[in-house]
């Protein structure tokens, strides 16, 4: 175990931010801290690297645990370049290497033994410390991040605020703490850089605590959720999408203990009211004696959960024609160099289309040319009839900071009645006294909610939308995909989040210099496309031959079919079965693990940490044999 925090608690002006906050980290943990905006993460993370105190509970550490901490906001300075910056990661080694230089030339001079001995020794913890790898350790690090050759000799202080984040992100990663803590890590990567950065972390030797809203990458890295809701925090084991299925389960589950235990509350108060009526000594009685028996047992508090957006189906105020946008061999230059050529593509309406593409290619200089802020230097852009576009960027500039949220939209949009705006705000979270939030008071993602709720308000029918999850938490990002999906109008956006691409997009642009290509599906049929592309692939006549026999199963129920699908069945039954056994006797081990008297005691410790690492490999393997199972149980069905 290499940090434990046990039943924190901390309070900001009066106001309890956390309340019971109660989990462990072990080596090689992978674990993902999520919670809504405001829900304390950040303020986590500042207590475990000491910056600021708990006020209740404790925080112990192993020996020898490093901390390597990357704030969402970085503030790195410096004249050094990027390269020379990482460099510094390897002072030790370049000093050592420096010694062995001087050594062999004096080894080449006098020939002595004794120096040709303690050079060897020497070169040989040159070499544990990565002395023959160090700087392509560094190059694949800052490549793998998406820096050009031509950035490493740049000035930090040249860098934007993205590019110093990076910075900052490559050299944690080479400096290889015990436990990386990273917050919003994936915000200003392109997606290459995050399918690398993935990559790195799953396979990264120490632990590591993520805070981020980009699904798509916590599904892919994380073998552990923390979530914070409500001040207190609930453990689940596995990654992003377990935890989606396994939170809504346990949240069900303590909705109906709730339920049945107040049901056996009124109906032990109606019998009372009834013994109290028949108003004889022995009656009254059994009443008192329920009574004291009622006011001794625990209720149980409600389960709460974060609030939900209502349901509203948006439609624009006006209907585009057929045809929305038409792109035909669009060229842009900047000071002489070709930032992209020959770029086609077509619009229709109520169509919802992603652009994705590495950082730098041009996509939002597209829509700046959409939006007329620039002229394009070769091709023409058609915007189509009663084609009317809202634009969605980062800044936020539209918002008046003076106004509260609801006169913001009052005032932009005055024949609107309040109960409309107030039906789109709670679409949008914002609900109750929220509404009356001052703008200057508000988060980025919230400030952000109240922009999508203003240009879904508008005479707009074609949102461009610039990188729109960008600082929101889950939840916002879930009523954004939720209005997209809904929405009756045109959507065109740029995104590098991979989980909302999924859930919103019905087409994928893909972007390069040269070209843009059309891909008909949401972002896994996109990757399944390429890695085709990448190798190849055709596709067999014995897979065609699979795929009839699979589409002929409703109707083929043969007796030997249904066996099988039978036997799967209670395959599939047992394997989740000792699933749930093996959680309970994972989390019974956390339990302990966070006693005092356990986790002081260094034999029973690690014990049952060992005990715990074996449940773990057991459970991994029992997970692998059910997707094995509800694969070819898939194939019958």
């Amino acid at each position: 175990m290499i940090i434990a925090c046990n039943h924190i608690e901390k309070r900001f002006n009066d106001k309890i931010i956390l309340s019971d906050v109660h989990f462990h980290i072990n080596p090689q943990d992978k674990i993902g801290l999520i919670g809504h905006n405001g829900a304390g993460k950040t303020t986590l993370f500042k207590m475990i690297t000491k910056e600021i105190l708990p006020d209740n509970g404790e925080i112990t550490y192993s020996k020898n645990c490093s901390i390597g901490y990357l704030e969402q906001h970085m503030t790195l300075q410096g004249n050094s370049t990027v390269y020379d910056e990482l460099i510094k990661v390897f002072d030790e080694v370049i000093k050592l290497e420096s010694k062995l230089e001087d050594m062999a030339n004096e080894i080449a001079k006098t020939h002595s033994l004794e120096l040709t001995n303690q050079y060897d020794a020497l070169r040989q913890t040159f070499e544990e410390k990565k002395g023959y790898e160090y700087k392509s350790l560094v190059k694949g690090v800052l490549k793998g991040l998406g820096f050009l050759s031509e950035v490493y000799d740049r000035q930090i202080n040249e860098l934007s605020g993205g590019q110093k984040t990076r910075v900052a992100l490559a050299k944690l990663l080479l400096e290889e703490p015990s436990i990386l803590l990273l917050d919003e890590p994936t915000n200003h990567l392109d997606i290459a850089s995050i399918e690398w950065l993935e990559n790195f972390l799953r396979s990264y030797r120490g632990a590591v605590l993520v805070i981020s809203h980009d699904r798509y990458f916590l599904d892919k890295i994380v073998n552990k959720v923390v979530h914070l809701e409500f001040g207190k925090s609930n453990v689940y084991y596995g990654n992003y999408d377990h935890f989606i299925i396994e939170s809504a389960k346990a949240h069900e589950v303590a909705m109906h203990q709730y339920e049945k235990q107040q049901q056996e509350i009124a109906r032990q108060k109606a019998v009372i009211a009834k013994l109290r009526q028949f108003n004889r000594e022995k009656s009254i009685k059994r009443a008192e004696s329920r009574e004291k028996m009622l006011a001794k047992q625990e209720v149980m508090e409600m389960p709460m959960i974060d609030n939900k957006p209502m349901n509203l189906i948006l439609a624009p105020q006006i209907q585009s024609g057929n045809d929305v946008v038409s792109v035909n061999n669009l060229k842009k230059c900047f000071n002489d160099k070709v930032i992209f050529d020959n770029i086609c593509f077509d619009i229709k309406r109520g169509d919802k289309v992603a652009i994705v593409g590495a950082n730098g290619v041009g996509k939002t200089t597209i829509f700046k040319m959409m939006l007329e802020q620039f002229a394009p230097d070769g091709g023409e852009i058609k915007i189509g009839t009663n084609v009317h576009i809202g634009y969605y960027d980062q800044a936020h500039d539209t918002l008046n900071t003076k106004n509260t949220i609801i006169e913001e939209l009052q005032e932009n949009f005055p024949s609107l009645t309040n109960g409309h705006i107030r039906n789109v705000l709670a679409a949008f979270l914002f609900i109750g006294e929220d509404v009356f939030k001052p703008i200057s008071s508000l988060s980025g993602g919230e400030r952000g909610r109240v922009v999508l709720s203003k240009i879904m308000l508008s005479f707009a029918n074609l949102l461009l939308l610039d990188e729109p999850t960008n600082h929101l938490d889950i939840m916002s990002k879930e009523v954004l995909e939720r209005a997209i999906s809904t929405y009756e109008g045109t959507v065109l956006y740029i995104s590098h989040d991979r989980y909302f691409i999924n859930q919103t997009a019905t087409k994928i642009l893909e972007m390069q210099p040269n070209k843009m290509t059309l891909f008909l599906g949401d972002y896994d049929y996109y990757i399944e496309k390429k890695k085709e592309q990448d190798s190849n692939f055709e596709p067999s006549l014995q897979v065609t031959e699979v795929k009839a026999q699979a589409s002929k199963a409703d109707w083929q129920k043969s007796k030997e079919l249904q066996t099988q699908i039978r036997r799967l069945k209670t395959q599939i039954e047992k394997t989740e079965q000792n699933i749930s056994d093996i959680e309970a006797q994972i989390e019974d081990i956390d339990n302990q693990l966070c006693q005092e008297e356990v986790y002081s005691d260094f034999e029973r410790s690690k014990q049952l940490t060992d005990d715990k690492e074996n449940f773990e490999n057991e459970m991994a393997a029992l997970y692998e044999k059910w997707e094995e199972l509800s694969c070819e149980l898939e194939t019958f069905e």
